[in-house]
């Protein structure tokens, strides 16, 4: 019986996730300087990491929208943080990527003050979504990233990204390796997510997890 009720239970789950994420979804505001950051109503779920790791692919594959955010094959094209509003309900924020760009020091340094002082005074940030590439797994500069969320206390969760192009062996090691990286983290959520927004593994799981915030 209590398997009977586990397997309802996780059933009634992906169902939230699916049928949140089957709302419409709409591009609401963009913010290039924190003057222009939206005061919004909702809760938000930011999407965080280097660049061209697959945030807006991701993005769209939550949200069953080709086009929604902009993706591109060269790194450092969303150069704004981007609020979507999901169904009334939730915002998806799309932040720039964190490391290469093809722009001015000046100009990634803007990127990056923004980008820092939204995570950590925004309040109604209910997670972060820190994205990993799987074939690479955590760099210095995630772990940059993942030290100023633990200092602002900011819960975050890592993503793995393209596992459809990494093999097996290679990705239980990158998973071993992140989640003992994590047990050393106060501000990041101990389960690791794995998709692949080409295969649209793990985007039901991810959906549901994101429908809690609500």
């Amino acid at each position: 019986m209590t398997n009977d009720n586990t397997t309802e239970n996780e059933a009634a789950f992906i169902e939230g996730g699916r049928l949140l994420f089957a709302q419409d979804c709409q591009f609401v505001a963009g913010a290039a300087t924190l003057d222009m950051l939206p005061d919004l109503p909702l809760n938000e779920v930011a999407f965080a990491g280097r660049s061209n790791v697959g945030k807006s692919s991701l993005i769209n594959a939550l949200t069953g929208r080709n086009t929604l955010a902009r993706t591109s094959n060269t790194p450092g094209r969303t150069q704004q943080i981007n609020f979507f509003e999901l169904g009334g309900k939730l915002s998806l924020v799309d932040l720039p990527g964190h490391g290469y760009a093809k722009a001015s020091k000046s100009k990634i340094a803007d990127w990056t003050h923004l980008v820092n002082t939204y995570l950590k005074g925004r309040a109604r940030l209910r997670r972060v979504c820190l994205l990993i590439d799987c074939r690479h797994g955590l760099k210095d500069i995630d772990r940059d990233v993942m030290k100023m969320l633990d200092t602002a206390a900011v819960s975050y969760q890592i993503v793995l990204t393209k596992t459809d192009k990494s093999k097996k062996s290679e990705l239980e090691k990158v998973i071993e390796k992140t989640e003992a990286e994590l047990k050393k983290r106060p501000a990041a959520h101990p389960q690791v997510f794995l998709t692949s927004s080409a295969k649209s593994v793990g985007i039901a799981e991810l959906r549901a997890e994101l429908a809690s915030l609500v």
